[in-house]
């Protein structure tokens, strides 16, 4: 362990600044890689803002860090709007129900009223899609959310919003984390508040209009037969979704009790991710009980949502990529296409290409991002521009954005992946298939067969710590050293090297991925995670029918974990 590492040791376990707690935890740290690994550097400013374990330490959540985080973005601010103008309107914050959730969300809200900034600040757990929603609303400089989405109970988060309603992107991030980077000593942060320039919120009437404008489905009766379990997995979701979902038409709707409570200790679950079907087990068995149709689970800040559907074997989960490919069916079938001069729907490089070839038989634009909702959003921002501008060239209309990892949107309500949204039309799908005497899973079906099949798949591996971090930078250099891992030709992009983007829009943000293309249009993709401590393998394998794909699958996942020494 070098000098630095004990130097910034030694400064939270004696200096007067950090509060006594603080101080303590860190005093009863005697196991050296721990220490080192609290301390051996600043927690990252990575794609989805800030994102570790809380915790005492530079590497850890905690007030300091987020203090701060925040005191950059304050400067940010400042520099580029002037303190008249952000003392007038300023930034918007909300948070989940994680542990210290609230209190960091506090803290941030006391810097920059400190600091002469008008606050908007949510009086209770919220979506992160709605303080995407209440950003745009208030015409704010920018926004806060407080959260870690699907992660486990000991992460919590911190994610930034620019004027847009989107996370910030590429460009504006670097300059937030110079400014970030550039304060040397976080004893310098100021935590003390000004209470007059922070208002309190309890906001959901608007952003619940602008989510049931977007309803494809009018008819009553078809809604009324669908019978709906639904969890929030003791998240934010449980009010706005409810809601929705009740002045939409949804009558038949019953809750996982256990799980309604707000508790950032997640007790009935390992971890609040609906796409892992533990999650969802208690809703399972409650619908097998009632009989339900579909059930319902959205994660602690409501961005993402999984489902499962009841069959003939069973209640069948599915996966990011088929919710997405029915959603794009399904909307796009009903709306009314021709009256759109440039439909568009956008996706991720490492989503499946079957929501695009959909989205094709219907006459719409596709344009793919990188990784990370974020980007999603700011082709958005790119399309609104261009009609204020007159941009004929760029003037598309948002219809749909989707990701494999279980985010949606439709309308540009929110810039974000919006699970409140999602719910809604995906009890619409299956009302409507319902009354046609289908599931979900039949409709899913009948694409396959007029598309071909798809099997998707993603491999997660966590490698944690400084020699986690290091084994996965050797697994990027070792892929681009010693090339393809597969018996099957492919073409590679390297969006290290940048890729260009659709018609008019540049190239694509540089970013540590690596794409494998087979000659048939299937794929395998790997890039390390931005926000957590992972190395991610995802496969998109098209073949004509379950079985074929599966085999496919299991030789290309054997090769490229065989190559990466991760089997």
């Amino acid at each position: 362990m070098s000098k630095n590492y004990l130097e910034a040791f030694n400064m939270w376990k004696t200096d007067s600044f950090f509060d006594l707690d603080t101080r303590k935890e860190v005093m009863n740290l005697t196991d050296e890689k721990e220490i080192e690994d609290r301390f051996y550097c600043d927690l990252e400013f990575g794609t989805g803002g800030l994102r570790g374990i809380m915790g005492a330490g530079t590497n850890r959540m905690n007030k300091y860090t987020v203090g701060k985080a925040t005191y950059g973005l304050g400067l940010y601010l400042l520099d580029t709007f002037g303190k008249e103008a952000c003392g007038r309107t300023g930034v918007c914050i909300g948070y989940d129900t994680r542990n210290n959730s609230k209190y960091f969300a506090e803290v941030s809200a006391n810097i920059l009223s400190g600091m002469g900034i008008k606050v908007y600040f949510f009086c209770e757990p919220r979506p992160t899609p709605m303080l995407s929603h209440l950003v745009k609303c208030a015409k704010s400089y920018a926004g806060i959310v407080i959260t870690a989405s699907h992660n486990p109970k000991e992460y919590n988060g911190y994610k930034v919003y620019d004027r847009y309603g989107c996370q910030l992107t590429t460009e504006p991030a670097k300059k937030l984390l110079s400014i970030i980077n550039g304060i040397s000593d976080i004893r310098s942060v100021p935590f003390a508040g000004n209470q007059k320039l922070i208002e309190r919120l309890d906001y959901i009437k608007r952003f619940s209009e602008d989510v049931i404008f977007r309803s494809r489905l009018k008819d009553a009766e078809v809604k009324k037969n669908l019978h709906i379990v639904y969890t929030p997995l003791h998240g934010t979701g449980r009010v706005p979704v409810l809601e929705v979902l009740g002045k939409d038409g949804f009558t038949n709707v019953e809750t996982v009790k256990e799980q309604c409570t707000e508790d950032g200790n997640f007790p009935t679950v390992v971890s609040p991710n609906p796409e892992d079907r533990r999650a969802l087990t208690l809703g399972i068995l409650q619908a097998e009980d009632s009989g339900a149709d579909i059930v319902l689970g959205t994660d602690p800040d409501c961005d993402r949502v999984g489902i499962a559907v009841k069959t003939a074997n069973g209640y069948q989960l599915m996966t990011g990529n088929q919710v997405g490919a029915l959603l794009v069916d399904y909307v796009l079938s009903n709306t009314d296409m021709k009256k759109l001069r440039k439909p568009a729907v956008i996706k991720t490089v490492v989503t499946s290409e079957l929501g695009a070839e959909i989205a094709r038989s219907y006459g719409a634009n596709i344009f793919t991002t990188l990784t990370g909702f974020k980007f999603i959003g700011e082709k958005i921002t790119q399309f609104e521009e261009a009609k204020i501008n007159n941009d004929e060239l760029r003037n598309y209309t948002f219809l749909l954005g989707y990701e494999e990892s279980y985010g949606y949107l439709c309308g540009i309500h929110a810039q974000d992946k919006d699970a409140v949204v999602s719910s809604m039309l995906i009890c619409e799908m299956a009302a409507l298939y319902k009354s046609q005497g289908k599931t979900l899973v039949d409709r899913m079906n009948e694409i396959y067969e007029e598309y071909g099949y798809y099997k998707d798949a993603l491999d997660s591996f966590t490698l944690s710590g400084k020699d986690g971090l290091e084994q996965i930078k050797s697994m990027m250099v070792k892929l681009r050293d010693e090339g393809s891992p597969f018996s099957e030709k492919t073409s590679v992009q390297d969006f290290l090297t940048g890729i260009a983007a659709e018609e008019g829009f540049g190239t694509l943000p540089k970013s540590d991925v690596l794409k494998y293309i087979f000659d048939d249009g299937s794929w395998v993709a790997v890039r390390p995670s931005g926000t957590e401590p992972k190395i991610k393998i995802y496969y998109s394998i098209k073949e004509a029918d379950r079985n074929k794909a599966e085999k496919r699958l299991e030789a290309v996942r054997n090769e490229i974990k065989t190559k990466l020494g991760l089997e």
